[in-house]
């Protein structure tokens, strides 16, 4: 049986934005939800003519080191997605822009949590490795900061 595209990404994009609202609350057992924020960090991003690092290399205090590597792959995640975002219009697309960067994130070594931390991550990256695509991103998704339309990063 062969499944549309459509209906796997909408199948995608629902169960994204199921995870990212089961995430967002703790409850603490006394019938109250807290949710909590992490402070910010910010982003370094490696140049070729600097030493380059793979993935990360962070703990909560210091700021996290993205290869150029990583950074080209988060642009070469996005650029083939346009299209598909076009045509999904800017609510969608959002959904599976969130499932793009999710995915980036935990293929380098879990920038997740530095990711909830600092969502503006994505904009650094982007806006130095790839501002064209960036800014391609930020038309499709109706944004004016990729950051933005992160959904259940905060």
């Amino acid at each position: 049986m062969k499944l549309d595209r459509k209906y796997v990404t909408l199948l995608t994009a629902g169960a994204l934005m199921t995870g990212a609202a089961l995430t967002g609350c703790t409850d603490d057992g006394d019938g109250t939800n807290d949710t909590t924020t992490a402070p910010s960090i910010s982003v370094e991003v490696t140049t070729p003519e600097s030493e380059p690092t793979t993935g990360t290399d962070t703990t909560e205090s210091e700021t996290p080191v993205i290869s150029p590597e990583a950074a080209q792959q988060l642009c070469d995640m996005i650029e083939p997605e346009l299209d598909n975002w076009r045509e999904q219009g800017p609510t969608l697309a959002k959904v599976t822009f969130n499932g793009t960067v999710q995915n980036w994130a935990a293929r380098n070594e879990g920038l997740n949590d530095d990711i909830i931390r600092d969502k503006t991550i994505v904009d650094t990256v982007t806006t130095q490795a790839c501002p064209e695509v960036r800014q391609q991103a930020l038309e499709v998704l109706d944004v004016t900061e990729l950051s933005s339309a992160l959904l259940g990063f905060n």
